[in-house]
């Protein structure tokens, strides 16, 4: 009997003891991941005891917390919430998006640079506070954007190409992130599930989180590839005949309009210009696959990025035949690129040939408003030469002045474009611009792109649709 009483003794010890061990690991080891996981309400509702704190857009405030009578003693108020949603997400009872998600710690007040704060405040019988977040983003530049687009489906992101700082982060449908940050959780499922059901995808962030063919503004790449080759210059004269038979196939590639390049044969320059398929379809079967996609690396496809917010990779393939290299060339088959990729390529560009890595917050402060980090701009890669960056910048100034860019030239201001339009199976095509101005002394490289065309459908052109959006955007980071 006492062997029996002793053995049971023994078991509940052990299980005692691995109960304490669970609890110590649950409360110490994996207390940070279990608080950072998705839907961790009781996180969220911590979080709402105290005052979030604010992001904002220069001196504007675009999200903060205010005070109420209720349970949750503070609400997440957005300003212009639609305009800034792409960038500030929502923050409520269920989740968070966006820089309320990437910078939640700081502006949780949980950060660990906020400790001293933290201390403070306890001692002083003061209130906690979060931290704040300041964004690149330019305001004038982030409505011109979002007004643009006037509720087309599309998107438009927009850089400084010295440092850069995203100017203008706009997508579209967007979303109201007040909808979704009331304390009321039947309220927020039921605007949740409104904008979850939309066909519309508001919720989505075209800008960084969509990809699509790149149409012709990949031809600014393969311009690079062919300079950079030591085979092109801008003045290299390049058969452009109305159709060009692809090898190992029956299949053909033909221009936009009918008939040839300029008479059948063009110099880099004009087929830029013009946006001759045929030319560059050439170029591409020559270069090869390999050229190719070194040159679309070094501009930053197939590469992740972080603004913080995750961007999702831009893709150049791999293992491409010769007809798939020649439809590449002019930015279809597979090639894959978001509106910020392309315009960190118009960025490359007008930088001599850095592209700089983009970044969306400019400073991290304290509640006290003091600095805590200020981002530094740092290069991503060299895409081409100063000398190719020179004469690249020159042949996009003339796709503006004397080509299918006109939509986006600014007077008094030189300005370098590209316009473009990407097949959408059955559907029509998207219609592209990008540019950058001044070309003296770029300040800001822009891409826009607008589903199916738009409102104009199958009567769409980037030069039409997307190239005045390009404009406004550029002349509101200049005026």
């Amino acid at each position: 009997m006492n062997a029996t009483i002793r053995r049971t003794a023994v078991a509940l010890g052990v299980l005692i003891l691995a109960l304490m061990v669970n609890a110590n690991v649950i409360a110490v080891i994996q207390n940070d991941a279990l608080r950072a996981q998705d839907g961790n309400r009781r996180q969220i509702i911590d979080e709402y005891d105290q005052q979030r704190g604010s992001i904002l857009v220069g001196r504007k405030t675009v999200a903060k917390s205010v005070a109420t009578n209720e349970r949750l003693r503070y609400l997440r108020v957005y300003g212009d919430g639609p305009t800034y949603a792409p960038a500030t997400g929502y923050y409520s009872v269920y989740g968070a998006t966006g820089i309320e998600k990437a910078e939640n710690d700081l502006l949780a007040g949980t950060d660990d640079r906020l400790f001293v704060d933290r201390l403070t405040t306890l001692f002083s019988g003061q209130q906690p506070q979060g931290g704040n977040v300041v964004l690149t983003l330019d305001a004038d530049a982030q409505a011109a954007a979002f007004d643009g687009l006037d509720g087309q489906e599309g998107a438009v992101a927009a850089l400084d190409p010295s440092t850069g700082a995203i100017l203008a982060m706009a997508s579209s449908p967007s979303f109201d992130p007040n909808l979704l940050a009331s304390h009321d959780p039947t309220e927020v499922s039921e605007n949740y599930d409104k904008l979850r059901k939309d066909p519309g995808d508001p919720l989505l962030n075209r800008s960084i989180q969509q990809v699509y063919p790149p149409g012709s503004l990949f031809k600014v790449v393969m311009s690079a590839a062919a300079l950079s080759s030591g085979e092109y210059e801008p003045d290299t004269e390049i058969p452009g005949p109305a159709l060009l038979d692809l090898p190992d196939t029956s299949a053909t590639i033909g221009n936009y309009f009918d008939g040839p390049c300029l008479g059948g044969s063009v110099t880099l320059t004009e087929a830029l210009a013009i946006s001759c398929n045929t030319a560059f379809a050439k170029i591409g079967l020559r270069l090869g696959d390999d050229a190719i996609r070194d040159q679309a690396e070094r501009f930053g496809f197939n590469e992740r990025l972080e603004v913080p917010l995750a961007v999702v990779p831009s893709v150049y393939p791999d293992d491409l035949n010769a007809p798939q290299t020649a439809q590449s060339a002019i930015g279809q088959f597979d090639v894959r690129a978001t509106p910020l990729q392309m315009a960190m390529v118009a960025s490359g560009v007008a930088n001599d040939g850095v592209v700089m890595t983009p970044y969306l917050v400019a400073e991290e402060r304290a509640p006290d408003l003091a600095a805590l980090d200020i981002t530094e701009p740092k290069p991503l890669s060299r895409a081409v030469s100063p000398e190719v960056a020179t004469e690249l910048q020159a042949m996009m100034v003339t796709v503006v002045s004397r080509g299918t860019g006109s939509s986006a030239a600014i007077p008094g201001v030189s300005v370098g474009g590209k316009t473009g339009t990407a097949q959408d199976g059955k559907r029509p095509p998207h219609v592209w611009f990008m540019a950058f101005a001044p070309a003296e002394n770029p300040q800001v490289a822009v891409a826009v792109i607008v589903e199916n065309g738009g409102r104009l459908g199958d009567d769409a052109t980037g030069g039409a649709v997307a190239g005045p959006i390009a404009r406004a955007v550029m002349e509101a980071v200049l005026q």
